[in-house]
């Protein structure tokens, strides 16, 4: 990634599509400049000559969503613009998060992907690429391809979370992480509809930025309201979360 390609970038490829990506794409901006010296390193695809791409990589021990391991570099997140796929370009840049994992010295390189029909990390993308799975959890692997025999086996994370209720108060814990544009917007949306009850909502936070955090609850993302978790399968709307708010706060 050059100067050229942040926007590109931090949005998530949602150039020019409103304030919130906007914002979200500058603290996302912060957070990967950061982490740069800490051995994060976006690749971008280019087809002639304009951003068609990118894939994130970063040893496992700085990645905030996961897995868990060590001496390992995690391909966390890999997208091509759906016009310029076909081309050699997701290819491309798996070649290019390869050739970082062995220059930074890890000893395999692994990716966190799926067995389903939905377009986000299709597993059989990167079997067809020589990635083979580590672990499997339902629809979930863990692929990866060894450079270094001795490389440990990578695990999931097991999330752990208990509640505990505040009388009279509804409790919305957020679980959340700079890494994924989709994850700080929703944290971002869940602040505004909380603040919109005042004290009726106690509010708590868990940044998986800090890997303390992360190591402890080992949840990356998720709302949870008085105990129960709530989602979409996208970014959590506003007004979706007032309403759980709001027939909590109903219920006896």
């Amino acid at each position: 990634m050059v100067a050229d390609d942040e926007y590109f970038v931090s949005t998530c490829s949602h150039v020019n599509e409103s304030d919130e990506m906007d914002a979200c794409g500058r603290s996302r901006l912060a957070w990967l400049r950061g982490m740069r010296g800490k051995g994060l390193r976006v690749k971008v695809g280019l087809l002639d000559g304009e951003q068609a791409g990118f894939a994130y990589v970063m040893p496992i021990e700085v990645s905030p969503w996961g897995p868990l391991g060590r001496h390992l570099m995690f391909l966390s997140c890999l997208w091509v613009l759906p016009e310029a796929k076909g081309k050699g370009i997701g290819r491309a840049m798996i070649a290019a998060a390869e050739e970082e994992a062995v220059r930074q010295g890890r000893k395999a390189i692994v990716t966190r992907a799926f067995h389903h029909d939905f377009w986000f990390m299709p597993a059989a993308f990167f079997e067809k690429n020589g990635y083979e799975a580590a672990r499997t959890s339902g629809k979930e692997v863990i692929l990866w391809k060894r450079f270094d025999p001795s490389a440990e086996t990578p695990e999931f994370l097991q999330p752990k979370y208990e509640y505990t209720a505040a009388p009279g108060k509804v409790v919305v814990e957020l679980f959340w992480h700079t890494f994924c544009e989709t994850s700080w917007i929703e944290a971002q949306r869940v602040r505004e509809a909380a603040a919109e009850f005042g004290d009726a909502v106690l509010l708590n936070e868990y940044c998986a930025d800090d890997r303390e955090v992360l190591l402890r609850y080992q949840r990356p993302r998720g709302i949870f309201i008085n105990g129960k978790e709530i989602g979409w399968g996208y970014a959590a709307p506003k007004e979706g979360v007032a309403e759980a708010i709001t027939h909590a706060l109903k219920s006896p």
